[in-house]
C-alpha cells in the first residue's frame, strides 16, 4: 500500500510539472524540441551523419595535403597557411590532425583510393542529410525526391560543402591579414557579420537542397541561423571544451585518441544541427506546448 501511495504522489507531482511547463513558453518550446528529437531518434540520425562525415573527412584531408604539396611545393609557408585554414573548424584537434596527416608522395594508387572513398563518403553524407531533413520535417517517403533528383540534390549539397570549406579558408585568411593591421571596432564587427551571413546562407542552401520541395524555403531560415550560431559558437567556445576533454586523450593515446576526439567533435556538431532543424520544425508546425509523456 505504501508503494502504491508513493507512486500516486509521484504521478501527481510529475503531472503538475508537466502542466506547469506547458503553460510557460520559455519551458514549453525547448521541451517540444526535445520530444521531437526523441521521437525522431536523433541519436541514430546524429550517429549516421557522423559516420559518413568521418569517412569522407580523413581521405579528403589526405588528398588536400597531397595536392598542396604538389601545387605549392615551392611555397611551404602558403601550403601550411591553406592547410591551417582548412582545419580551423576543428579547434585543438586541428593541430593534431595536421601533425598526423601526410601526403602520399608519388603513390598514385593511394591517392585514387582516397578520392574514391571521399566521393563515397560525401555522397553518403549528402544522402543521410536528405533522409534526416525529410524525416524531421515529416515528409512521407512517397513524396521525397527519387532518382535522379535525389542524386542531383546530393551533388548540390556536396557543392555547398565545398563552398563552405572555400569560404572558411578565405575568411580565415582575411582574419589573419586583418590581425596584422589596425582596424576600427566597427570594421571588425562588419567582417564578423559578413562571415555570419555567408555561413548562414550556405547552411540555408544546403538545407534547401536536402529537403523536399513541399517544405517552403522560408521555413528553413531559422534552422540555418541557429545552425550558424551553434557552428560559430563552437569555434569560439569549443576550444576551451576540447582543451579539457580532448587534448589529453589525443596526447595520451596518439592517433587513437585523435580519432575519438574527431568523432566526438563531428557528433557534437551533427547533434546541434539536428537541434536547430527540430526547433524550426516545432516553430513552423506550431507543435508546442507538448506533454513530456505523450
Amino acid at each position: 500500500m505504501r508503494g502504491m501511495g508513493f507512486m500516486s504522489r509521484l504521478r501527481a507531482t510529475t503531472g503538475r510539472i508537466d502542466r506547469f511547463q506547458q503553460r510557460h513558453p520559455v519551458l514549453a518550446f525547448p521541451v517540444a524540441v526535445f520530444r521531437e528529437l526523441q521521437v525522431m531518434k536523433a541519436g541514430y540520425l546524429g550517429a549516421m551523419l557522423t559516420f559518413f562525415a568521418f569517412i569522407s573527412l580523413f581521405p579528403l584531408l589526405l588528398i588536400l595535403t597531397t595536392v598542396l604539396g604538389a601545387v605549392l611545393r615551392s611555397n611551404p609557408q602558403l601550403q601550411q597557411d591553406v592547410l591551417n585554414s582548412a582545419l580551423v573548424d576543428f579547434p585543438v584537434i586541428g593541430e593534431q590532425l595536421k601533425n598526423n596527416i601526410h601526403d602520399f608522395g608519388r603513390s598514385g594508387v593511394a591517392l585514387l583510393i582516397s578520392i574514391i572513398v571521399t566521393v563515397i563518403g560525401a555522397l553518403g553524407l549528402a544522402n543521410a542529410a536528405q533522409y534526416a531533413m525529410n524525416l524531421l520535417w515529416g515528409v512521407p517517403e512517397d513524396r521525397r525526391p527519387g532518382f535522379p533528383q535525389s542524386w542531383l540534390r546530393s551533388l548540390g549539397i556536396i557543392g555547398t560543402m565545398g563552398l563552405g570549406v572555400l569560404s572558411t579558408t578565405v575568411m580565415t585568411a582575411l582574419g589573419e591579414w586583418a590581425g596584422g593591421h589596425v582596424f576600427t571596432a566597427g570594421l571588425r564587427a562588419g567582417l564578423l557579420a559578413a562571415s555570419f551571413v555567408l555561413t548562414a546562407l550556405l547552411f540555408w542552401l544546403g538545407m534547401r537542397a536536402a529537403t523536399a520541395p513541399e517544405v517552403a524555403a522560408r521555413d528553413l531560415r531559422l534552422a540555418a541561423i541557429l545552425t550558424t550560431l551553434f557552428w560559430q559558437g563552437l569555434q569560439y567556445l569549443g576550444g576551451f571544451i576540447a582543451a579539457h576533454q580532448l587534448r589529453h586523450a589525443s596526447t595520451l593515446y596518439g592517433v587513437f585518441g585523435l580519432v575519438l576526439g574527431l568523432l566526438a567533435w563531428i557528433y557534437l556538431q551533427a547533434r546541434l544541427t539536428l537541434v536547430a532543424v527540430a526547433s524550426d520544425v516545432v516553430r513552423a508546425r506550431r507543435t508546442w506546448p507538448r506533454s513530456l509523456f505523450d
